[in-house]
């Protein structure tokens, strides 16, 4: 918006040079429209971030900066549109397959979204697929009317189960994110309710894995471009709007350790997402686990991050023994007995192609997998375990013994063609 506001001010000036003739008052009101816009400037570049990393498997908070502050969740929100949609799913009240109607409202909604229109329909895993890549708002609506009656209904769902896992601070009031002034959370909330994601819904977490899905015979990309070059980070969520900032919940898996974090109000999706990456490598760090990100950043980003760095302390600053009392909320959530716990493995990483009826159903789809990209698949292992669920046995299938580029990149392609496939880090058990 600032910049808006520079280019508004700077137009204006030039047709000041261009026209003699201007009115002299407003010659006498334009260096007062660059104060107001130097100050909006130094407003912005003085806002400091709410930040809050946690250690899955002891609960401990290993970094936090003005984690309590009330601010917007912009669509941070999703996260519990869809944890209330995997709790549908689990309880049977919906089905992955089932189509659900769009309404006039949830075409009414403002971007971004997939332009679904009123009188069409929409399959539940199709919109949960929007709202982890895309962040769609109509695909929102879609699942909040179909589970709540309506939208503000679904919000007070929302905000109950809110309540109940720990997020005791959180107002919803739409499915979206969407600027509402009073629909308000906080960085230490989103971390619980990450936490929840990880505790009740195991098997649907991998969702937030997903680079990309294929709709409407296009690839809609995830916006959480971290992912896919830092180090063991398998989701979870993006969001900004101009009153939130550039928000990011992550989870991390290093050496056996599963970290949760959340950063909201970078001024820009890069800022925020070295941040991200400066957290975790600092928290992995004080866990004695090496700081390794997998991708080089341009020099350009390096610049970044040093001044985002700056600005509040390094978690490594904190002494170990200045330990941060843990909110009982997120202790709950995060005890030892009900968080997975990743296992350091000598197998690598692999590609989960789905979960099957039969043994045979899933060796058939490893096989199909393998002859789709034969350059990328050609040295990975099939396995096919079977795995108690609520509907009984299933059969996970996967593809193993790849490094995590290749993994990744067979999935990038696999959905190209229109299939599941999910990127699993070692030790992944979910």
């Amino acid at each position: 918006m600032q910049l808006e506001i520079v280019m508004i001010s700077e137009s204006i000036a030039q047709k000041a040079r261009n026209r003699p003739s201007i009115p002299a008052f407003l010659k006498f009101l334009m260096p007062m429209l660059a104060c107001v816009v130097a100050l909006g400037s130094h407003a912005v570049s003085a806002a400091q971030y709410e930040a809050i990393v946690i250690d899955t498997r002891t609960g401990s908070v290993l970094y936090e900066q003005d984690a309590g502050i009330l601010t917007p969740p912009a669509s941070l929100t999703k996260m519990m549109t869809l944890y209330l949609t995997f709790d549908a799913l689990n309880a049977g009240a919906i089905t992955l397959a089932q189509d659900l109607p769009v309404s006039e409202q949830a075409q009414a909604q403002a971007p971004t979204k997939l332009g679904l229109r009123a009188g069409s329909t929409i399959k539940v895993e199709t919109a949960i697929l929007a709202l982890v890549t895309k962040s769609a708002n109509d695909a929102a609506v879609v699942l909040a009317e179909a589970l709540g009656g309506s939208e503000s209904g679904f919000a007070e769902m929302m905000t109950r189960k809110g309540h109940d896992i720990g997020m005791k601070d959180t107002v919803f009031y739409n499915a979206s994110g969407l600027p509402n002034p009073g629909q308000l959370t906080t960085a230490r909330d989103l971390a619980a309710l990450s936490l929840a994601l990880l505790k009740d819904h195991q098997k649907y977490y991998p969702y937030f894995s997903r680079s990309s899905f294929i709709y409407g015979g296009r690839p809609i990309k995830n916006h959480n471009h971290l992912m896919s070059r830092y180090e063991g980070m398998d989701g979870i969520k993006t969001g900004y709007t101009v009153a939130s900032g550039f928000n990011l919940a992550a989870s991390a898996v290093r050496g056996g350790h599963r970290l949760v974090a959340v950063v909201m109000g970078g001024k820009s999706a890069l800022s925020r997402d070295e941040r991200m990456a400066a957290l975790l490598d600092d928290s992995f760090a004080k866990l004695g686990l090496a700081p390794v990100v997998a991708q080089a950043s341009p020099p350009v980003q390096a610049v970044a991050v040093a001044k985002v760095q700056a600005a509040p302390p390094a978690p490594s600053a904190i002494k170990a023994s200045s330990a941060i009392k843990v909110p009982s909320a997120i202790k709950k959530v995060a005890s030892k007995s009900s968080l997975p716990r990743p296992r350091a493995v000598t197998q690598g990483w692999g590609v989960q192609i789905g979960a099957f009826g039969s043994k045979t159903a899933g060796q058939q789809a490893l096989t199909q997998a393998s002859q789709k990209l034969p350059r990328l698949l050609s040295k990975a292992k099939p396995s096919v375990v079977a795995i108690a669920s609520k509907k009984g046995k299933v059969y996970r299938a996967r593809l193993v013994g790849l490094d995590e580029k290749a993994a990744r990149n067979a999935c990038t392609q696999l959905q190209k063609t229109g299939r599941t496939c999910v990127a699993v880090a070692p030790g992944d058990r979910t």
